[in-house]
């Protein structure tokens, strides 16, 4: 399968989470244990490459750069390709920007939750005491 993780990726992925940046602790505080209604992974491998925090069920990844992303755009530009085949939907924060900024990051991380949810779906049963209620109001016209 394409879209697992290699080994090198898995190992990459467990040295980074044991040296998270300080952005990329700040923002994982508000991230985990499901505080914005979905589960994200840190460090999450994903073919050759590694999330900063991924969102598997929504297909929601988020990045957080530095400023050694300004010299490699091929590699960053190869490595976004790559996650769209998968249907990742990647927003990019800069470290500067999580840190100073904490709380606006996170609307926007829940702004594209929102955006990406799928829309609530009627119960099978028809919606319950409605339905009784028409049903009675069908036969006791017959």
């Amino acid at each position: 399968m394409e879209h697992q993780a290699t080994l090198t990726a898995r190992t990459n992925a467990k040295a980074l989470r044991v040296g998270m940046t300080d952005g990329e602790r700040r923002l994982w505080s508000r991230l985990r244990s499901e505080q914005l209604g979905v589960k994200f992974r840190r460090q999450h491998p994903l073919g050759s490459y590694v999330l900063d925090f991924a969102c598997l069920d929504l297909k929601l990844g988020v990045e957080i750069e530095g400023s050694q992303h300004l010299d490699q755009v091929p590699y960053d530009a190869r490595r976004q390709r790559f996650l769209a085949a998968q249907g990742f939907r990647v927003l990019r924060f800069w470290t500067n920007e999580v840190l100073a900024q904490t709380d606006a990051v996170v609307m926007q991380i829940q702004d594209e939750i929102g955006a990406l949810m799928p829309p609530p779906q009627p119960s099978p049963s028809g919606g319950g005491s409605n339905s009784k209620t028409s049903l009675r109001v069908q036969t006791s016209k017959d």
